[in-house]
């Protein structure tokens, strides 16, 4: 992860260290418009090649990661050619996929404009679309070459798109250390002060990059990140069943709330942090509404989840202490049932 204050500069001292024939841009729509203008301004990409692919989610899947494989063979690209995915985490998960299977692979650099994708997609080398309705089911951990993080594209974010990326860090946070999770609940998220942010996010990425470092393949401690995820993905999946599209970083944190009461029921999780931890959810990701009818259609889906050991259990990862992971905790479905009572009675 590289953190600048000059994209110019950045940009420049990374693709020095590349030795690559052709350049191509990956962007969507949204980053076309909002993003490839500051890019523009760097005077670094005036050769490239423009692949421009539909935004959204509902636009993470085969037909998608097939137009730019055939972009990318009508610029003739080479195995020495070099791809910079410039948007959010649909981005950076499907160029990343998409360069890490062309020719075998070819070299991909992730230039994250969300908060979410700084923190969490763009980082730690999983890269992958949906498929037949779930999350990311189709994918490779494929490391970019670099990962290259600037606040400046975050300004071009809307509220609720910044609040997805901020779910993260606060998950990070959890995973990791009481006083980073204190700073993440007193940080003013109305009034945004950008150098403090860009201290947490910093700290939020060692915290992921770290964990990645010591468990590339997610064999054992990397499961950590997965909290929050196992609920979160489920209801993500669910509302795009609905069609009623959710931003991933809120359905992590209504996943974390749940997983945080699972945490107090089965590890004795501290009453009083579930309870500020989950009052800060309801406050700024108001909630999910589902009722007792959609109960055993989320638990299906997530028996879908890649994380569970067997077809039959769900397995989570789940904090005794702020900090204190423990990872591979299968939960019976009458506890998940009880989580989801509480978050609609709290929530």
């Amino acid at each position: 992860m590289i953190q600048c204050d000059d994209l110019r500069i950045g940009l420049q001292n990374v693709l020095k260290q590349i030795d690559f024939d052709l350049l191509f841009i990956l962007s969507d729509t949204n980053t076309a418009t909002l993003c490839l203008p500051l890019l523009q301004q760097t005077g670094l990409i005036d050769n490239a090649c423009l692949i421009q692919i539909p935004a959204g989610e509902a636009n993470k899947n085969l037909d998608t990661l097939a137009s730019v494989w055939t972009n990318l063979c009508e610029y003739k690209a080479t195995r020495r050619s070099l791809l910079l995915n410039l948007g959010g985490g649909m981005v950076t998960d499907l160029g990343g996929f998409a360069a890490s299977t062309f020719k075998r692979g070819i070299r991909f650099i992730n230039l994250p404009t969300t908060l979410l994708a700084a923190v969490d997609a763009a980082v730690g080398g999983k890269t992958g679309i949906d498929f037949h309705g779930l999350k990311n089911e189709i994918g490779a951990f494929a490391p970019a070459t670099a990962v290259l993080i600037d606040t400046a594209f975050f300004k071009t974010l809307d509220h609720a798109n910044f609040l997805s990326g901020y779910a993260e860090m606060l998950k990070h946070s959890l995973i990791h250390a009481y006083d980073e999770w204190q700073k993440l609940l007193r940080f003013d998220l109305e009034t945004i002060h950008y150098p403090t942010l860009s201290a947490l996010l910093t700290t939020s990425v060692k915290i992921k990059e770290a964990i990645v470092a010591s468990d590339p393949k997610e064999k054992g401690l990397r499961k950590a990140l997965n909290f929050g995820h196992t609920i979160g993905h489920a209801m993500e999946s669910f509302c795009l069943e609905k069609r009623q599209p959710v931003l991933h970083g809120y359905a992590v944190a209504w996943g974390m709330a749940c997983e945080l009461y699972l945490s107090f029921l089965k590890l004795d999780f501290d009453r009083d942090q579930l309870s500020e931890t989950v009052r800060f959810i309801k406050t700024h990701y108001g909630t999910f509404a589902f009722n007792c009818d959609h109960y055993d259609r989320l638990y299906e889906l997530m028996l879908h989840d890649k994380k569970n050991n067997n077809a039959e259990e769900i397995s989570f990862t789940l904090i005794k202490a702020i900090g204190d992971i423990r990872i591979d905790q299968v939960v019976q479905k009458s506890d998940i049932l009880e989580a989801f009572d509480f978050f609609r009675e709290f929530c």
